[in-house]
């Protein structure tokens, strides 16, 4: 598939990288169809987050269609049309049990934030949204 990668600052480039693949049993595959771009992308274009990695897949708040699920996802189904958003979370722990899964304790072992989406591995490792397809934690999708 094709997806936009960081390169190095000011330097983002669509390239050729492996489609993703169910790894866990609460992940999903999402095609996506939009993505927006925002002002923390730019934290990310002007060289803001520290040891960024290049070939890193940035971008985050995509839309999509549900493209396959994990044995364990009951959330969504196949064809569903999602809203991702920006953070990554477990949705059990105390953090995500009251609405604050930017701070979820399960999301990024990396460090003391939550985890982010196209954001390194500083922020839990996820590849981001700027791609054809994009492979995720279920829990915090929101069908549309």
């Amino acid at each position: 598939m094709k997806a936009v990668t960081f390169q190095g600052i000011k330097d983002v480039r669509v390239k050729d990288v492996p489609d993703p693949k169910i790894e866990k049993k609460d992940d999903i595959i999402v095609k996506i169809t939009s993505s927006a771009i925002c002002g923390s992308d730019l934290h990310l274009i002007h060289g803001m987050i520290p040891n960024f990695p290049e070939d890193y897949i940035i971008g985050h708040e995509p839309l999509g269609i549900v493209e396959e699920t994990g044995p364990d996802v009951t959330k969504v189904k196949k064809g569903d049309r999602v809203i991702i958003p920006f953070t990554a979370a477990c949705g059990e722990c105390w953090y995500c049990t009251h609405d604050l899964e930017s701070q979820c304790d399960n999301a990024n072992a990396n460090g003391e934030m939550g985890g982010y989406f196209g954001y390194s591995h500083l922020t839990g490792g996820y590849p981001g949204g700027a791609g054809g397809i994009f492979a995720r934690p279920v829990c915090e999708l929101y069908t549309i």
